[in-house]
């Protein structure tokens, strides 16, 4: 682990504190957020990120600065797979377009707090218990595998997660919704609106992703400050990436195809990582360098195949990613 200097953690905070507010300020207003309005927020997030890794390279050193840079790249890419659930939850649910950034802004308050708490336990767990990374492992190497086999979020049902279904016992629900409000009086009772159901499936969903997310994160490194806070600015890029790409996401028909590949090279880098540690010292690890340098590499083949072997023409998606569709063309 790194010797972190105590101002570099609270120059953290306050900057994801900072960049909250600002955030919100910016869209206190509840509107539609088009695709020109989401790449430059989309370049703020990753400018933020950018910067921040050149502190930890100038702060921590070359090899803090490439896990923290790795992390935050491997996180980013397996944030795809949130958007695709985003958009099945707002399509299921109905949400209102302008109503959305402010269901992804809470979703990512609570994504930062249970992501610190896994993380935390994940980092205490195998700095005690080294073999647990043989599971984890196998976690990754099973993801991968389900990826590669399609089994998308197609089955996903959205009503039925537990964190609906335990709301609906607690609350009675409307059917229409009240602005950005989560609670409404109705005939003397506070009811919920479907709002606040939204943002309970969001965060399930987070919860889900972390399986993968938390385990491969830490493949990369088991220091704490390098994996919460390649996550948190992964995570805080999440919304802005939505609105960017949620028009285009069924163009880029190989990215399933490329996490799998990432999943299951980091699942390798676990049992290599693990069998040094626990088995024999001399079992060779992978290097952060040559992790940074697949994961680019995939990244990149699979945006690059997408493009030049399209699907066949289809119908036009429904939903979602037909109205983000037109507004990035517009």
């Amino acid at each position: 682990m790194y010797d972190v200097p105590s101002w570099l953690w609270i120059g953290f905070a306050a900057t994801v504190v900072l960049s909250l507010a600002v955030d919100l300020l910016s869209h206190r207003d509840d509107h539609v957020i088009g695709f020109r309005e989401a790449a430059r927020w989309s370049a703020v997030w990753v400018g933020l990120a950018v910067v921040f890794g050149g502190v930890v390279f100038a702060v921590l050193g070359a090899d803090a600065g490439v896990e923290y840079t790795t992390a935050w790249l491997l996180e980013k890419s397996l944030s795809v797979d949130n958007l695709f659930v985003f958009a099945l939850i707002f399509g299921y649910f109905k949400v209102p377009r302008e109503y959305q950034h402010r269901v992804l802004f809470f979703g990512v308050m609570g994504a930062l707090v249970f992501r610190g708490i896994f993380l935390a336990l994940g980092v205490a767990v195998v700095s005690r218990f080294t073999a647990v990374l043989f599971a984890f492992a196998a976690i990754l190497l099973y993801s991968a595998w389900k990826l590669l086999k399609d089994e998308d979020e197609d089955s996903y049902d959205p009503g039925r997660s537990f964190g609906v279904r335990l709301l609906k016992r607690f609350y009675p629900m409307t059917d229409e919704y009240h602005g950005t409000r989560f609670f409404i009086k109705e005939a003397g009772k506070r009811v919920a609106t479907p709002l606040l159901a939204v943002v309970v499936a969001v965060e399930a969903a987070d919860l889900v992703f972390a399986v993968d997310s938390v385990p491969a994160v830490l493949a990369v490194s088991d220091d704490p400050f390098i994996v919460y806070t390649s996550n948190a600015f992964a995570i805080l890029g999440l919304r802005a990436l939505y609105f960017l790409l949620s028009g285009l996401l069924d163009r880029f028909h190989y990215l399933g195809k490329g996490l799998a590949v990432i999943l299951a090279f980091i699942g390798v880098k676990l049992v290599l990582q693990a069998s040094h540690k626990v088995i024999d010292p001399s079992i060779p690890e992978v290097p952060s360098l040559l992790s940074l340098g697949v994961i680019v590499t995939v990244l990149t083949a699979s945006v690059v195949l997408s493009l030049l072997r399209p699907l066949p023409p289809q119908e036009a998606p429904e939903g979602e990613l037909l109205e983000a569709g037109e507004d990035a063309r517009a």
